[in-house]
């Protein structure tokens, strides 16, 4: 039952009637109900770059993703791929993300403008970099704090909107920038923090050059006030054990980007030391749009299971969900509002079509799963196969936002 955009209660018709009287449906017969999906690491001004072709991360960044991320000082054109953007995540599932902007404060602007007039529980940040990238790509320690601070007090708690304060990685940020990073995080205690870490061998040795003084990467961050219960950190694909045992002490968190990985060649994300129960980190999925292949966190999902199996692991399709709506709302500190279908919660929501083509309903063919096992079987399946096409309806804050429109013979 939703009221003013909220889970007021949950639970089977008959009961709710009994305590609330007749009530007004909408009804998804042989359908999957959950909640909204959590993209907790996706960078929208990479949309257009989605697909790019032959390199590894740190030739990436600099042969597609530096000369796209230069159009972003124009609000225009930022608004544009913003619509585009915050369309596909919708049309996807996907209701609320952790977002890199660029280094260019309108994009903030522009991304934020379109979220809000979609009632999105979205957070993003301006990107800081002044180093080892173009020219017109950086900034300075003394304008990343400026520029920051202004739109935090513009748009952080705006509505459903919120902040994170955003260097690239530690290469592109100096020392001196990763303390004004650690400064804004003082005096805006409730912010989020979000960055790459330990994602290509190269890196990690780039890194280690750029700071001898730091134990690990982790230690980098951590050295400069940056790690702690809303961080979160993209990737952490060669991370060792002291600093997944870190990242547990200080309930920092980690996005796991499978499809990314996989297609910039980066490695296989050691998702059994995260979910270590004897030191377990915060994890969520990550698309990473554009190195990552999709916005379906369905499909990230699928990516994430053929991750583990190579690892030796087993990733059940019901635990990939969890992945994708409470374990993200964990990972990003926002299990206070969203995530499940806890009374008081936002009824960000969607309608799973687990027959959504001719090949999941023939591998589907029980419409209503009787028992926890046939359920379990259905979503790995629907995890397997699923794309956006299995998203039959997003509901934001309760109102309809996207339906799939009926699909040929169905």
């Amino acid at each position: 039952m939703i009221e003013a955009g909220k889970i007021k209660a949950f639970g089977s018709y008959a009961d709710l009637e009994a305590t609330y009287g007749a009530i007004p449906i909408t009804a998804y017969p042989h359908q999957l109900i959950t909640p909204g999906l959590i993209d907790t690491h996706i960078h929208f001004p990479q949309t257009e770059m989605i697909a790019s072709y032959g390199e590894q991360l740190l030739t990436w960044l600099n042969t597609y993703t530096f000369p796209t991320e230069t159009q972003f000082a124009d609000f225009d054109y930022s608004a544009k791929v913003a619509d585009l953007f915050l369309a596909e995540l919708i049309r996807n599932g996907t209701t609320t993300a952790l977002v890199f902007a660029t280094v260019h404060p309108q994009s903030v602007d522009a991304f934020f403008t379109a979220a809000q007039r979609r009632n999105l529980r979205m957070i993003t940040g301006k990107v800081l970099m002044d180093r080892h990238a173009p020219e017109n790509l950086r900034d300075t320690p003394e304008q990343s704090y400026g520029e920051s601070k202004a739109l935090i007090e513009k748009w952080h708690g705006c509505d459903r909107l919120r902040y994170a304060i955003t260097p690239r990685f530690a290469a592109t940020s100096s020392p001196e920038q990763l303390k004004v990073a650690a400064q804004l995080l003082a005096e805006f205690p409730d912010v989020h923090l979000q960055t790459h870490i330990a994602e290509n061998l190269d890196e990690v040795a780039w890194v280690r050059s750029l700071f001898p003084e730091a134990a690990s990467y982790l230690d980098v961050y951590d050295r400069a006030g940056l790690v702690g219960p809303r961080s979160l950190f993209a990737h952490g694909i060669h991370l060792s054990a002291a600093e997944f045992a870190r990242l547990s002490t200080t309930e920092a968190a980690i996005a796991f980007c499978p499809t990314s990985n996989l297609f910039l060649g980066s490695g296989l994300f050691k998702i059994e030391v995260a979910k270590n129960p004897d030191q377990p980190v915060k994890v969520g999925l990550g698309t990473d749009v554009g190195a990552g292949t999709s916005f379906s966190l369905l499909q990230t999902g699928n990516e994430a299971y053929k991750v583990a199996q190579l690892r030796q692991q087993k990733l059940s399709g019901l635990q990939t969900l969890f992945l994708a709506t409470l374990g993200g709302a964990r990972a990003l500190n926002l299990e206070e509002y969203i995530g499940n279908f806890e009374p008081g919660k936002e009824a960000d929501l969607i309608v799973l079509d687990r027959r959504a083509t001719p090949l999941m309903a023939f591998r589907n063919p029980v419409e209503n799963p009787t028992s926890l096992e046939q359920l379990a079987d259905q979503v790995f399946a629907l995890m397997i196969l699923g794309d956006d096409r299995a998203i039959a309806a997003t509901y934001i804050l309760g109102e309809l936002a996207h339906q799939r429109d009926a699909l040929p013979g169905f």
